[in-house]
């Protein structure tokens, strides 16, 4: 089964004091290249959990996003009031001492300035500050980034499918323009032999019958497309069956593509046909369509 590089997965678990919601979002890559986009985990568990997604989602360019929604009753904010008290007092004599230097320029109104202390961060929340993941509840969070990631490779696998039927029917494409370029190999080897005795008649020369039959085989086997085709099919048909036996065969799958794309253009190169250059033309857009689609399969 094919499954795409791109996805998305989200879980949330409660933690005593509030809720975890961990987001995981990958696009396609060479590699797994992952980034912890949150300042919640802790250090000492940060390695094991790129391990864990590594292992899991094997390939991709991943974020990984953790917040932490605190309950209402401990989002209340406490006010140190003795702090709050000291500032207080600086401030007032150091209004008092403007007031006695530049008569009148110091009435501060109280209300202001305590409005302004409260803003201070040592006077809001004091000693309340704590690791909000610890060892009690790691295994609660843990958890949540389990489902995250099982939730992110649903998605994948729903996308998946899109791109098998996307591809497969792509490579079908290929496979069955095949008999149109045979069906007009008998024409292109007619007019090959016109355009030579064409070009002989102009020339008015007259040669040996038998040495100029000799170099017609001869110039005709070089334009063959035998060996092409028969690749190409071969390609086509060894793609498939990687889709179906390997779990993860998106770089196998971009290496055959390159090895399909030469037979085409081989076949292009060779074919000395109007009409074979036009079906060569719509097999290599099938076959950027599924370059393009190769690089988002796992």
């Amino acid at each position: 089964m094919i499954l795409s590089m791109t996805g998305y997965g989200k879980a949330e678990t409660n933690i005593p004091g509030g809720k975890i919601t961990v987001e995981i979002k990958s696009l396609n890559g060479k590699n797994a290249d992952i980034s912890i986009k949150t300042t919640l985990l802790p250090k000492d568990r940060e390695l094991n959990v790129r391990q864990y997604i590594a292992q899991k989602l094997y390939r991709g360019n991943i974020d990984f996003f953790m917040t932490f929604e605190p309950n209402a009753a401990e989002d209340a904010k406490e006010i140190d009031a003795e702090t709050a008290l000291a500032y207080y007092r600086q401030i007032h004599n150091i209004n008092s001492l403007i007031d006695n230097e530049f008569p009148g320029e110091g009435n501060i109104d109280a209300r202001h300035i305590l409005s302004t202390i409260l803003r201070f961060p040592d006077v809001m929340d004091s000693g309340k500050k704590q690791d909000i993941i610890d060892d009690e509840n790691w295994p609660e969070v843990f958890g949540c980034i389990s489902r995250a990631v099982d939730n992110l490779c649903a998605y994948r696998e729903e996308e998946g499918k899109s791109l098998l039927a996307d591809v497969s029917a792509k490579v079908a494409n290929i496979v069955n323009f095949i008999p149109e370029i045979e069906a007009l190999e008998g024409e292109r080897v007619t007019a090959v032999k016109e355009k030579i005795n064409s070009r002989l008649s102009e020339l008015a020369v007259a040669p040996n019958p038998e040495r100029l039959e000799q170099e017609m085989i001869f110039y005709l086997e070089k334009l063959d497309i035998n060996e092409e085709k028969v690749r190409l099919r071969q390609h086509c048909k060894y793609f498939m069956e990687i889709v179906e036996s390997d779990p993860y065969p998106g770089k196998k799958l971009g290496f055959i593509a390159q090895e399909m794309g030469r037979e085409i253009n081989t076949t292009g190169s060779k074919a000395n046909h109007s009409g074979i250059q036009k079906i060569v033309v719509r097999m290599k857009d099938e076959l950027e369509k599924i370059k393009e689609q190769t690089l988002n399969i796992l």
